[in-house]
């Protein structure tokens, strides 16, 4: 009795087996003649031939089959664009945030710069700390140093 239940499984494998190649891509077109061929094989270069039974339907021209309509995308690969897009827009909020901080920071230097040169072109007593951690009183030649610097910086860096 088992060896029925074996031969009839191992037949049902082999016809199982055997009707794989019938789901194969099917071709139709019309010859020159005008007689429409149906085969298995691509059609010579001719306009016009179509695949039958296919997943997609696809447009043959010479020779090669071309896919008129997309293949429809898997729940996997949709997700997979979506969080591509979503990483894609955080770095570029990221990007738009540095340069934001970035141009702030520069502004805010700038303004710094600008209230230093204003101290210093003011005649008014500006001491600085030397080596020693001592505050000294600037000298003539060491404020107009420093005014050159920063008007120099203030060109250089800050646009107006």
């Amino acid at each position: 009795m088992t060896m029925n239940k074996l031969l009839i499984l191992a037949l049902a494998a082999a016809s199982t087996a055997t009707l794989l190649p019938a789901h194969a891509q099917t071709y139709q077109w019309k010859d020159a003649a005008g007689r429409t061929i149906i085969s298995d094989t691509p059609p010579p270069a001719t306009s016009g031939a179509r695949a039958i039974g296919a997943r997609t339907p696809a447009v043959v021209k010479e020779g090669v089959a071309d896919k008129t309509a997309a293949e429809p995308r898997s729940t996997a690969e949709k997700d997979m664009e979506f969080r591509k897009r979503q990483q894609e827009a955080r770095e570029k909020a990221g990007k738009a945030e540095k340069e934001q901080a970035a141009a702030r920071e520069k502004q805010e230097n700038c303004d710094r710069a600008r209230r230093n040169l204003a101290t210093l072109e003011s005649q008014q007593p500006v001491a600085s700390v030397d080596d020693q951690g001592q505050r000294q009183l600037m000298g003539d030649e060491q404020r107009t140093r420093e005014i050159e610097q920063a008007r120099r910086y203030i060109a250089e860096t800050c646009a107006q």
